[in-house]
């Protein structure tokens, strides 16, 4: 008997020392979280051949279309499925459309551009997201994150030149590491850093945002900041690099 009542209360006081902490993680890790982002969006650069090899026109979107602003946006979903672990959905979609007048001769997708003509082109580069994500850090100031997310492009660049139109579409898979960290500052005030990111072989990718927050209550964040977009391919059937910079500002809900 004496050692079933040893057990009984070992029991309960695990449990009373358990179910606090439990609390206290609810209140700091939200089941859910939605984000949503937007601002104004520049290119410094965007070169493009296609095919890419001769007698195709290597060339630049930047010297048609210009440099910019046009408005951009995307979406976040995290689903953080315990204290550790958690999957974040990303809907990030992006379209320029500008025209502007051909300085050279362009063979662009086996269609010729004269130059000195009004020419329309057009950049699409969707971009949806998976990430899988691990909390491997999580201290009074610092918290970081390490995953992995699946990316599914679906890009098109398009040239519009009178009755003469070109275009190159591209669907893909594209596997990505992701790196996150955050910095409570106090006074509900949080700088975040986050990246996806991979290079090597004939193409790279990287978006990295860096962005400051404040938290207003315990369910709302409003934060501001800057985020980079690069990268491209230079394969046999495409050359295209683009560099994309962002100002952001952003609202999250906690649930």
């Amino acid at each position: 008997m004496c050692t079933h009542m040893r057990a009984a209360r070992f029991l309960v006081a695990a449990l009373a020392a358990v179910l606090p902490a439990s609390a206290a993680v609810g209140q700091t890790t939200p089941r859910f979280v939605v984000e949503l982002e937007g601002g104004p969006v520049w290119q410094t650069r965007n070169d493009v051949q296609i095919p890419n090899e001769a007698p195709a026109t290597r060339f630049s979107l930047v010297d048609l279309t210009g440099h910019g602003p046009w408005a951009a946006w995307r979406a976040y979903v995290t689903w953080n499925i315990n204290d550790r672990h958690g999957l974040r959905l990303l809907v990030a979609p992006l379209s320029i459309t500008a025209s502007g007048v051909v300085n050279q001769p362009i063979l662009f997708a086996d269609s010729l551009f004269a130059p000195g003509v009004p020419t329309t082109a057009s950049y699409k580069f969707n971009s949806f997201r998976l990430t899988y994500r691990w909390r491997f850090h999580h201290g009074e100031r610092f918290t970081w994150w390490l995953g992995g997310t699946a990316k599914i492009r679906d890009a098109k660049i398009e040239l519009k030149q009178g009755t003469t139109t070109a275009q190159k579409t591209d669907v893909g898979f594209v596997p990505l590491l992701h790196f996150a960290g955050e910095a409570r500052l106090g006074g509900g005030w949080r700088l975040g850093f986050d990246a996806d990111a991979l290079a090597g072989g004939p193409g790279r990718a990287e978006d990295v945002a860096l962005k400051l927050g404040y938290d207003v209550g315990k369910q709302w964040r409003l934060a501001a900041g800057y985020r980079t977009v690069e990268g491209g391919a230079n394969v046999s059937s495409v050359y295209t690099f683009a560099w994309l910079h962002y100002g952001v500002v952003s609202v999250t809900r906690r649930f």
